[in-house]
């Protein structure tokens, strides 16, 4: 098992992505919990080093839970994912771990030769509750 944070970042209803250099895929800004770290402070370590990016803890806003198996994990590992909700925000930038930014909709990432099952299963969720398009 896999403990991680997913940052929910929406602008024009379409969600913040970032490539992963490494996996090769685009996933939630965030990443795995530390020994001792409450999720939120591991997503907010993680939105830090790979978006520098401080964020206010009183500002996310705890959205939704998910499991899913982790995308390039060998042995293949279930993730667990708490995903929080931020205010729209400008002045992020990709760190070296990072390839690139996108906002997605759910009908753009579709077209995405590699899908993320926890993004697929989290942007539906977003579509659902009339978040994103």
């Amino acid at each position: 098992m896999i403990t991680t944070a997913g940052l929910l970042l929406i602008k024009d209803q379409k969600l913040l992505l970032a490539y992963s250099n490494n996996k090769k895929a685009y996933y939630l800004p965030g990443g795995k919990v530390d020994p001792g770290e409450t999720t939120l402070e591991g997503l907010c370590r993680e939105i830090k080093e790979e978006l520098n990016l401080t964020l206010n803890p009183e500002w996310c806003t705890f959205y939704s839970h998910v499991q899913a198996m982790a995308y390039g994990e060998e042995p293949p590992r279930v993730m667990e994912q708490d995903c929080f909700l931020y205010p729209e925000v400008d002045g992020f930038e990709a760190s070296a771990e990072i390839g690139d930014l996108k906002f997605f909709s759910t009908e753009e990432y579709a077209k995405e030769q590699i899908q993320v099952e926890g993004v697929k299963i989290i942007m539906d969720q977003l579509k659902r509750d009339g978040k994103m398009i």
